[in-house]
């Protein structure tokens, strides 16, 4: 099979760290770090764990790691709070207990920074996966994409990296070459809705049934973090700015027309110069300097970004 080609502009743009996965300082961490992607997935996956993962590994995690670990925006402060708990190699499987309590984004943009620093062109992704449930909900997601010089842009999901993980949720894939149709960025699951090829109720948050939140407000959500991670701005998922901002659940015509335009840039194949200019020209689209967080736990503030 030839190999794949990657715009050299683009290469270098996705194989720098940005200002959220840079370790800064703490680089010399990574100096025992392999560079096959398929062993540096598993490096990130046994560095942390999920927030919603205690009650399946049997571990009581306790409410401030809960609450707060996930509120970490940037990898040099991730990676503080690891060596932290256990000072040992990057290399070395923490017990569950020492491991940073996170969400999908903090997989993606560990092993993002790993792959970086390994030379590896590699961006986050946001979207929806198929593959944490059985009854057709499409979850609020976030893999790491990476260049792979035989296949293209691969979709990898570190979260699964364990094999424990993966079995329990019965993944019949690689979880180094998630297929397209298990996960679907924000901008194609917009176009499956719009073109009415998918239930906007099927797209979103999965939670007690009188709280989850879905919908067309949510999809539109995904797309402007999505178009801010393709621009190496890797904020938290609920860090919101733009059309939309605070929850807005109000999609007008003009909003969705918007939409409209960006799930065209903000797909499986990004055109990078009209990724780069979209964010770059609209300040409905563009990460400001100051967001509102929206916080699971610790209620909504705003933050400024570094």
């Amino acid at each position: 099979m030839p190999s794949a080609l990657l715009a050299q502009d683009t290469a270098a743009f996705y194989a720098a760290q940005s200002a959220f996965s840079d370790p800064n300082g703490l680089a010399r961490l990574y100096g025992d770090l392999p560079d096959d992607p398929a062993h540096l997935a598993r490096a990130a996956r046994d560095l942390m764990v999920h927030r919603l993962e205690g009650e399946p590994l049997r571990h009581v995690i306790t409410q401030d790691r809960l609450h707060n670990d996930a509120e970490t925006r940037y990898l040099d402060d991730i990676l503080r709070i690891i060596i932290e708990r256990n000072d040992a190699p990057l290399t070395q499987r923490r017990e569950v207990g020492d491991r940073f309590v996170g969400v999908c984004r903090d997989f993606a943009l560990l092993y993002c920074s790993f792959l970086r620093h390994a030379g590896i062109p590699a961006r986050l992704r946001s979207g929806f996966a198929d593959y944490f449930g059985s009854d057709g909900f499409n979850d609020d997601h976030v893999v790491t994409e990476y260049w792979d010089n035989e296949r293209d842009w691969r979709f990898a999901d570190p979260q699964l990296a364990d094999p424990v993980v993966s079995d329990t949720l019965k993944v019949d894939f690689d979880p180094m070459d998630v297929p397209r149709n298990r996960f679907l960025v924000a901008g194609k699951a917009w176009q499956a809705i719009r073109a009415r090829e998918a239930d906007p109720k099927t797209f979103g948050l999965r939670l007690p049934e009188e709280r989850r939140m879905f919908g067309e407000w949510f999809v539109a959500h995904d797309i402007r973090i999505d178009l801010a991670a393709l621009n190496k701005v890797e904020t938290l998922l609920w860090d919101t700015w733009g059309t939309g901002a605070g929850g807005n659940r109000e999609m007008t015509d003009a909003t969705c027309e918007l939409y409209d335009q960006v799930s065209l840039v903000v797909c499986d194949d990004v055109p990078f110069d009209a990724a780069r200019k979209l964010f770059a020209e609209n300040e409905e689209l563009r990460t400001p300097k100051t967001v509102l967080s929206l916080a699971p736990f610790n209620g909504p503030r705003e933050v400024t970004l570094r």
